[in-house]
């Protein structure tokens, strides 16, 4: 595979003159450093923004809906994060193969070397298995580009050694990310995908109320977030994501939108 080259984004390409600015004012007028210390702070205060905003892609190429040819087909995709999980993945599993579904898993690679059996079922049931980092840690946005590539590679290695399937594309943990992600995403050969519309399913009990989040998002293009990890229960014991799929893939029929992979939206 050749090697991509990273092309950093307005934002980035900003921070960069503005930091050789900076260096050249110290040298020139330092008697001005106060100036130049509050316009670096506000400049890293916007970075810090950017990498917390999930769906921003000021910080680098960043999939929040399908592309237009997708959009175009009446295509969605369903994305499910943080498994696999050993008792709810393989319901979710019966779940779409019950309505014919296809979708993207963004798995951990710990979790994924604990149950590499039902990693492969999933992919012989017709889905993909996406990069969510090797270890899902919540400092995941404080990493560098070493800690990026250690945490990314790995998960590219134990997720393909398991299901003989290279991942495309990678979702960070919580979204969150900071300007050294993108060059390592472009050198490992990796797309940065989010979301269109999340129901915050590990944190809302009532599925209800997810399910109308979900739905106000349902239209062409769409890129919809739901939990098999450390997914939200209700009241009465059920996994979140299991009382929403069916009244969400019922609609989305209703609507003549038809469910793929992120990888089967790239055509």
């Amino acid at each position: 595979m050749s090697e991509v080259r990273w092309h950093p984004t307005l934002l980035v390409r900003a921070t960069l003159l503005l930091h050789g600015i900076a260096l050249l004012a110290l040298i020139v007028a330092p008697a001005h450093w106060r100036w130049v210390v509050v316009a670096l702070i506000a400049n890293h205060l916007l970075l810090t923004l950017a990498g917390l905003w999930p769906r921003s892609n000021w910080l680098g190429a960043n999939w929040t809906h399908l592309p237009p040819a997708a959009t175009t087909r009446q295509e969605i995709a369903l994305t499910i994060d943080d498994g696999p999980d050993p008792v709810v993945t393989p319901l979710v599993l019966d779940l779409l193969d019950r309505y014919q579904i296809q979708a993207t898993f963004f798995c951990i690679g710990e979790r994924a070397a604990h149950y590499p059996e039902l990693c492969r079922d999933i992919v012989r049931r017709g889905h993909s298995i996406e990069n969510h980092s090797q270890h899902h840690r919540h400092h995941f946005s404080l990493l560098g580009v070493a800690g990026f590539t250690r945490e990314i590679q790995a998960a590219q290695t134990t997720l393909s050694g398991i299901t003989g399937q290279r991942p495309l594309f990678f979702r960070a943990p919580a979204g969150l990310r900071n300007p050294f992600l993108d060059p390592v995403l472009t050198r490992l050969g990796l797309r940065l995908a989010s979301w269109s519309v999340r129901g915050f399913d590990t944190r809302v009990r009532d599925a209800a109320q997810v399910k109308t989040t979900l739905l106000a998002g349902l239209q062409p293009g769409a890129i919809i977030l739901l939990h098999d990890g450390h997914a939200a229960h209700t009241t009465a014991g059920v996994p979140v994501i299991l009382e929403v799929l069916p009244d969400l893939l019922d609609a989305a029929a209703a609507a003549g939108l038809r469910c793929v992979t992120l990888r089967q939206a790239l055509a």
